[in-house]
């Protein structure tokens, strides 16, 4: 189950993001983009990601999974084809040979962050 490893890197991710910030932010939203080759289920990924967040900066945020279909070129046809997995031939042509295009995407696409500065925060508490 490496999605919980995932999850930390995510983590890691956007806490480094949270420090550099010169104001106090919440985290709303983490869109990833996980491509069908990645070897990811994102099912699992979404089950453990409210208790893997729990008392980080991700605590409250939404996590949003965005898909990315396998794409192959083949390399004796041309042909442009989807796949289901790194083994499929080319339905043109048969051949093997192919360069993969898209679908092996890990990434974290976008955060979204609320932002306050820092002296509003502080004005609010004193």
């Amino acid at each position: 189950m490496h999605e919980l490893s995932i999850i930390h890197s995510i983590i890691e991710t956007v806490e480094a993001t949270v420090a550099e910030q010169d104001a106090v932010v919440e985290v709303e939203r983490v869109l990833l983009q996980i491509g069908d080759l990645a070897g990811v289920e994102v099912e699992n990924l979404e089950f453990l990601w409210p208790a893997a967040v729990q008392g980080t900066v991700l605590q409250q945020a939404e996590c949003a999974v965005e898909r990315v279909e396998a794409r192959a070129v083949c390399l004796d046809c041309n042909g442009n084809f989807a796949l289901k997995n790194y083994f499929d031939a080319c339905p043109v042509c048969g051949s093997f040979w192919k360069e993969v295009k898209t679908g092996e995407e890990l990434k974290i696409k976008s955060i979204e962050l609320c932002v306050q500065p820092a002296d509003a925060v502080a004005t609010a508490t004193n």
